[in-house]
């Protein structure tokens, strides 16, 4: 695979299996639909709530649904696709149980991918300066950020634990893959996650 892809694009194209069923919701300009369709021959679709966002997709030809997904996904039926995909934008939904479960209901499999914002890096700058930093690339302060929710790969583990969700496969990195206490050094942490019995 092409060495420019962004990380979490090319960790993400690896999960997913050739020929299959994708929704990225949140979907932006529809890089990562395109690479999926390209590399991986899915039938993919999106979800986004920016108008300007969508004029590009519709440019790159990627089929994509003018929705807000706070409100839910009542357009699709339960299990509609095999994966459906929520990359960076889970820490800005405003209910995030919400969001997840409708993920859940409508894909066989979600691919949740998130900052972690217990990177290292964060509790430093928090620790000795009294004040809240992003880590890249995320580079906002609190204030400018659309952000939402500030959590962590624990918090995630926590979580899924305890509302029963099966964790299907963990993928840590900053530059490169963390397998060494990834809730430390890892900037970025992808989780394939089902309520199903799914064969990977």
């Amino acid at each position: 695979m092409n060495k420019s892809l962004r990380m979490d694009h090319k960790l993400i194209s690896d999960m997913v299996r050739r020929g299959s069923t994708v929704l990225d919701l949140g979907c932006g300009n529809g890089d990562l639909l395109e690479i999926l369709q390209k590399k991986r021959g899915t039938n993919g679709q999106g979800v986004e709530v920016n108008e300007e966002a969508i004029y590009i997709c519709v440019e790159k030809k990627l089929s994509v649904f003018h929705m807000d997904i706070n409100s839910g996904l009542s357009g699709f039926a339960n299990n509609a696709f095999q994966y459906v995909i929520l990359n960076r934008v889970l820490s800005e939904t405003t209910n995030i149980s919400f969001v997840l479960n409708e993920a859940l209901r409508v894909g066989e499999i979600v691919i949740v991918g998130f900052p972690n914002f217990a990177h290292f890096r964060s509790r430093m700058h928090f620790f000795f300066k009294g004040r809240s930093q992003f880590i890249e690339p995320c580079p906002y302060i609190w204030h400018e950020s659309s952000y939402l929710h500030f959590f962590t790969i624990k918090d995630i583990e926590v979580y899924l634990k305890k509302n029963k969700i099966r964790v299907l496969r963990r993928d840590f990195f900053s530059n490169r893959r963390i397998s060494f206490r990834p809730d430390l050094f890892a900037k970025w942490a992808i989780y394939l996650i089902s309520t199903e019995k799914v064969q990977l």
